[in-house]
């Protein structure tokens, strides 16, 4: 049974195409084959050609074998790189989830009881 996966947002969808694109002319430019590239990255050339359409139903890691085949894999380093709304939130101070304090429990409830009886500070 083959797996669903939600459709992509729109916006998603075109970036997806332009990669695919920008791999395909890359690719070219080079003067390598489908069959080239997709040998070079351990894919089959469907895969490649779902690559070169910006299908998004192929996995990250097919993407950076091809970016690889390439050479242009240093251009994976740029995807996420500067977090500019997470660093907005992180420098307005926004609260983030904390932890509630542990709770004693029996053992060491008993623990500062018999340690307050020898103190002699029991009450």
């Amino acid at each position: 049974m083959p797996r669903s996966s939600a459709a992509p947002h729109p916006a998603i969808r075109r970036l997806l195409g332009e990669l695919g694109e920008n791999i395909r002319l890359a690719r070219l430019r080079r003067g390598f084959s489908m069959a080239l590239v997709a040998e070079r990255a351990g894919m089959s050339r469907p895969t490649l050609r779902a690559i070169e359409h910006g299908e998004p139903n192929v996995t990250l890691g097919s993407y950076a074998n091809v970016l690889h085949s390439l050479g242009l894999h240093d251009d994976l380093a740029l995807i996420a790189r500067d977090d500019e709304l997470g660093r907005k939130l992180q420098d307005a101070g926004l609260p983030t989830r904390r932890r509630a304090p542990k709770r004693p429990t029996e053992a060491t409830r008993e623990k500062s009881a018999a340690k307050r009886a020898v103190e002699g500070t029991d009450k």
